[in-house]
């Protein structure tokens, strides 16, 4: 179905783009060093399925509506960056976050999940990255373009899962390191809201640009 001469190409180029840090590393990092792997992980995976619903909407076509449509791409822009600009103004708080439990009660894992999901899901520009990526490497003539589509974001979400987990465990380690030392937690609650916030702000500020 896919034309083979081009896997290797779209794999290392998928892996040039997973393996460099943006919005999605960022949060995971700041999850993971804050939280722990398993937070981490959990975030790895809600991102995944967010960009899962990405790729089926670029094989279905929908992903076309939102790059097409200005009222469609606003309104998921400013609806996912002002869930980020909440989940850290609520980390900056100190309060309502699934890692502000005490340490002896782990974070919820649904919560987590949840919320990595409504931030991808809430990216309109994973959506024109992939509308705009996956298509180079289908093949009409080799059949079902939907269905080359739907492959070649499944081999991407499941490169981007691997390296995003590897980040994930890497942070984890050095948070773990980090979270003997008291001052540590205050620092890292200010840190990672201030994250956010960011990643909030500059999802306000994308343009229709295609990029991960």
């Amino acid at each position: 179905m896919i034309v083979p001469a081009r896997l290797p190409l779209f794999v290392a180029a998928s892996l040039a783009l997973t393996l460099t840090p943006g919005p999605a590393v960022l949060f995971i990092v700041a999850r993971s060093a804050g939280m722990g792997r398993r937070a981490g992980l959990l975030s790895v995976a809600g991102i995944g399925l967010g960009n899962g619903v990405h790729a089926l909407a670029t094989a279905l076509g929908l992903a076309a509506v939102i790059a097409s449509s200005p009222v469609a791409f606003g309104a998921v822009k400013w609806l996912g960056a002002g869930y980020l600009v909440f989940l850290g103004l609520r980390k900056l708080a100190g309060s309502g976050e699934a890692g502000s439990a005490p340490a002896d009660a782990p974070p919820a894992g649904g919560a987590l999940l949840r919320q990595a999901f409504l931030v991808a899901v809430l990216n309109p520009k994973t959506a024109l990255f992939f509308l705009a990526f996956l298509p180079q490497f289908a093949d009409p003539a080799r059949g079902a373009v939907a269905a080359q589509l739907l492959v070649l974001g499944a081999l991407f979400i499941g490169l981007a899962v691997l390296t995003d987990s590897g980040y994930a465990l890497l942070a984890g380690g050095i948070g773990a390191f980090l979270r003997r030392h008291p001052a540590f937690a205050t620092g890292e609650r200010r840190v990672s809201g201030l994250v956010y916030v960011g990643l909030g702000v500059l999802a306000a500020l994308a343009g229709t640009g295609a990029s991960p």
